[in-house]
């Protein structure tokens, strides 16, 4: 096998990561650049840096991409109506395919050739990387310690760690794990591994427990143009700050947490607890805004497609032919998905009240009143489709 002169690894700051930096370069002997990808998790990028390069890292490349993230990733998602399994935004799917992107892109920039990330050998998360890794870069070498390393536990990694003067967590482990980034927050394994244990209060980050939610609900509306967000409360925002607006809004009345078990594409049955409140009014109501600007073929066919497209993002291929078929296929349903919609905020519920089309997006079938007389001698009304008139054009107001 040809040993890799210099690697980029997907660093995120942990435990595992920190401890890959010194295992590459004994186990190599190659050079390392951590590569950070910022989608909007919080950390303290200063911080992240310094502990790479205490843990040994050659370079460090600290990347913006959260708006990119919102525009390229999670818009594209919301628009294909894309939840997996019925229940799950999609949150970590999504960021996945565009911090390899990141990585690739430093890496090419680096002069690495090859890539590591500190994914395990049970999870989704190795297949996403790597599926992305060989759309982008095939050839670039792969390294997935996880699947290589002696090293069984925790604390045998942070042995591993003290003895080579790599930071180590202060702080006592939780008792799950936690992946956050500006679409979503999750957690899993540890005691939630259980299906039947309740997850503990005060887990949960973004949102308030629903019992404690104000008495009073809140309305927000928010407003699309081609079946993208655009603004909240009649207030134009850039995406980032929609969806962090979003995510407060929501968050303070206790909407989008979810508590599923999902089957994982390496086979097996994981459970997932996520919190996504932004994203759960957004999905809400795009859905209730399509009701009124699609024809019904298209409404219906669609929603077959959704299913697809989310399974297509949850395996890791988000890079595929299909996805990127059906990507220009969902764009040309969304000409006419323009208007506001108002939801209501309530003790854990996003409840769509009110929505409205466009004058120049909506659309539905009209029958003429000539008619047309088919082979048999039958006369029949020729259907055709008509934009609706603006109500505000015939003096009816609109509610």
């Amino acid at each position: 096998m040809t040993q890799p002169k210099r690697v980029a690894l997907a660093y995120s700051g942990g435990l595992d990561t920190s401890v890959i930096i010194p295992w590459l370069k004994e186990q190599y002997g190659c050079q390392v650049v951590a590569v950070v990808a910022d989608v909007g998790q919080g950390d303290d990028f200063d911080e992240v840096r310094t502990k790479a390069q205490r843990s040994g890292a050659d370079a460090v490349e600290v990347v913006d991409v959260r708006r990119q993230f919102v525009t390229d990733y999670i818009f594209p998602a919301l628009r294909a109506d894309a939840i997996y399994e019925g229940r799950y935004l999609l949150g970590t799917s999504l960021a996945r395919p565009l911090i390899a992107r990141v990585q690739v892109e430093a890496a090419l920039e680096e002069g690495c050739d090859a890539l590591a990330h500190g994914c395990t050998g049970k999870g989704n998360d190795q297949v996403r990387f790597e599926l992305a890794y060989q759309a982008l870069a095939p050839h670039l070498m792969v390294i997935a310690p996880w699947r290589e390393w002696t090293l069984g536990s925790r604390e045998e990694e942070i042995e591993y760690a003290r003895a080579r003067g790599v930071p180590v967590p202060v702080t006592k482990e939780k008792p799950y794990s936690m992946d956050q980034n500006l679409w979503h927050l999750s957690f899993e394994s540890g005691i939630l591994e259980d299906p039947w244990a309740e997850p503990p209060r005060g887990m949960h980050r973004l949102t308030v427990d629903p019992e404690d939610a104000p008495e009073a609900g809140a309305y927000v509306e928010i407003g699309f143009e081609r079946g993208v967000p655009v603004s909240v409360d009649g207030r134009s925002l850039d995406p980032v700050a929609l969806v962090s607006t979003l995510n407060r809004l929501a968050g303070a009345h206790g909407v989008g947490r979810v508590d599923i078990v999902e089957n994982r594409l390496v086979g097996m049955k994981s459970r997932g607890v996520y919190e996504t409140p932004g994203g759960t009014v957004l999905a809400e109501a795009h859905h209730h805004l399509e009701t009124i600007t699609l024809d019904r073929d298209t409404q219906h066919y669609k929603a077959l497609v959704a299913p697809k497209y989310a399974e297509l993002v949850y395996n890791g291929l988000w890079y595929s032919p299909l996805r990127r078929a059906l990507d220009a296929f969902v764009t040309a349903t969304q000409e006419t998905v323009t208007g506001t919609v108002r939801v209501k905020l309530f003790k854990g519920a996003a409840t769509v009240v009110g929505r409205r089309a466009s004058a120049c997006s909506a659309s539905r079938p009209k029958c003429s009143p000539r008619s047309i007389r088919s082979s048999s001698g039958i006369s029949r009304r020729a259907c055709e489709v008509r934009p609706i008139e603006s109500r505000s054009k015939r003096g009816v107001e609109q509610r």
